[in-house]
């Protein structure tokens, strides 16, 4: 994963979480961006992200218990599924998550979760996120072009997938 930090509107760095944390932790107001979904990192300075160095054997998957209601003849299929249940719904949420349009939509509200966060009062905002959703790269790109440079050499990463 990578994210970005950002003090007002100047980029301080990139990279994994804990290079991230120690190029911002000291200055006041910083942001740390999941270059990923776009949102906001809230660290909690007592316990700050560590070396993210891996370890021999086996991974941790970071496997989660939570519940879902299906009706009786989805239970029904998903018994009949190689591997049950969880891996049939594994594999169909795989499946959807490498979907295009799923991506593209995905990269959209990344962006659209940055852009908020750093500039949602700024000129253009709402031209600007009106055309990222429907899919119109040079109208995107001419509403942000007062921004701070910072901000739209970001968006112009951000934005390659959301485009595509």
């Amino acid at each position: 994963m990578s994210y970005t930090a950002f003090s007002g509107f100047d980029h301080l760095a990139s990279g994994s979480l804990s290079e991230v944390y120690a190029a911002s932790r000291d200055i006041p107001g910083a942001l740390i961006f999941d270059e990923q979904t776009g949102r906001v990192v809230d660290i909690d300075p007592r316990h700050p992200p560590g070396d993210e160095t891996t370890r021999p054997g086996r991974p941790r998957l970071g496997v989660v218990a939570r519940e879902i209601t299906l009706l009786p003849r989805h239970w029904d299929w998903l018994a009949t599924q190689p591997g049950g249940a969880s891996v049939a719904l594994r594999k169909l949420v795989e499946g959807a998550r490498s979907n295009p349009g799923m991506l593209m939509r995905a990269a959209r509200d990344s962006v659209y979760r940055f852009i908020t966060a750093m500039v949602g009062d700024a000129p253009g905002y709402e031209e600007a996120i009106r055309a990222l959703y429907a899919g119109q790269r040079d109208e995107f790109i001419a509403h942000i072009e007062a921004w701070p440079p910072d901000i739209r050499a970001k968006l112009e990463d951000m934005t390659i997938p959301a485009f595509a």
